[in-house]
């Protein structure tokens, strides 16, 4: 868990198409095949809008788990076209580039705020501090969820986001279940008084959209504030942690703030937020030979693909300069991360606003790695700031 780079080389030379045993799933490890297979459209997030899961040889989840997926499926991340496509054009609205970037100010004006604050205290936690409350704050806005109530967010994802990792234990299970079961009923709820009193929000907007179902907004809501935050976070405490693990590389953005946005793509190279993706076989495919049948289930390794030496030049060493870098933490194809403008504006202005305050900043501990592998992050990272 610490450091799992080890494995993906081996894998990568020795068995770049493996089946794993403990979890069911084919382990894909080189970059151009996680590509490919990202873009192939014989595989599918998603293999309901085919076959029961009877008829692709799967057990049925258990009843219980019932309003997880409702919610999950629901939204665009989990379902294939035509829902797919049909969702995603009616979000994207909200995420053009233009819309996106008009943004930037304001996610400034958060950042520097948040900084400061953090700064003048004289450090702290940073993932806690900064680096939660950023990406939360932006989207919560975007949305339209009350100030008030957005302390509830980053729970509700953290236990919803517990059900993506490998064989969750029946806890997990029943936490993410009953988080998304709340989380459902309040933006149910917000989004009926919303019909009734709309205002400048995507909620507002969404309610006004006919072809919307009320299981596909809430669906849609839940994706967007988990995907707009999780992986930002994880970047940013990652990232951070990397550049004090590479003072040198450090020194060169304190120097130049022109390489922020090489850096940040770098960071998410590096030490990548979301190391696995995973999809459905819909039809035989075959990977170096290996068929794969339909059925199964692939393991796409972004850690691993953002690691091959094959694509990166000495792919171990981390370059905040790296103008060659088509890493794929972003995912790939119809299911490439909509935010991603977004997640890359948060990042510039979160790193660029503690690079400017010109402070010292120094680990008090060694942080941690939470206990999950898909989703890659600290637990926190205490440091104090003086200067």
């Amino acid at each position: 868990m610490a450091s799992p780079y080890g494995a993906y080389d081996v894998l990568r030379r020795e068995a770049p198409v493996s089946y794993y045993e403990p979890t069911g799933q084919w382990l894909i490890a080189r970059h151009a095949d996680v590509n490919a297979l990202l873009r192939d459209r014989r595989l599918g997030r998603s293999y309901l809008h085919v076959a029961t899961h009877e008829e692709f040889g799967r057990t049925p989840e258990p009843e219980f788990q019932e309003p997880f997926w409702r919610v999950i499926r629901a939204g665009m991340l989990d379902v294939e076209p035509p829902v797919h496509t049909r969702l995603r054009r009616l979000v994207s609205k909200a995420f053009t580039p233009r819309m996106v970037e008009s943004l930037r100010p304001q996610v400034r004006a958060i950042a520097r705020g948040l900084v400061d604050a953090y700064v003048d205290k004289g450090g702290g936690d940073l993932i806690a501090e900064v680096a939660e409350p950023l990406p939360v704050t932006v989207i919560a806005e975007m949305l339209g969820i009350p100030e008030s109530d957005r302390h509830l967010l980053r729970p509700w994802s953290s236990d919803i986001c517990g059900m993506y990792e490998l064989n969750p234990t029946p806890e997990v299970q029943h936490t993410a279940v009953r988080a998304a079961s709340e989380f459902s009923a309040y933006l149910s709820d917000l989004a009926a008084a919303r019909r009734r009193a709309p205002g400048d929000d995507l909620i507002s907007a969404l309610t006004q959209v006919e072809e919307l179902t009320e299981d596909e907004l809430v669906g849609t809501c839940v994706l967007l504030l988990n995907a707009g935050h999780e992986a930002t976070v994880n970047v940013t405490g990652n990232g951070w942690w990397a550049l004090f693990r590479n003072p040198a590389e450090l020194e060169r953005l304190r120097h130049d703030r022109s390489l922020l946005p090489t850096a940040v793509e770098e960071l998410m190279r590096w030490d990548t937020p979301l190391q696995m993706f995973e999809r459905w076989v819909l039809e035989d495919i075959e990977v170096h030979g290996v068929r794969i049948p339909r059925g199964s289930e692939v393991a796409l390794l972004f850690g691993s693909a953002n690691r091959d030496p094959a694509v990166f030049a000495d792919p171990d060493r981390l370059d905040v300069g790296r103008a060659d870098n088509p890493h794929i933490s972003f995912g790939a194809g119809i299911h490439f991360c909509l935010g991603a403008p977004l997640a890359r504006i948060e990042l510039i202005e979160s790193f660029g606003a503690l690079l400017d305050r010109s402070v010292t900043l120094e680990l008090t501990e060694e942080p941690a790695w939470k206990p999950g592998y898909v989703i890659r992050g600290l637990r926190a990272l205490e440091l104090t700031a003086t200067g």
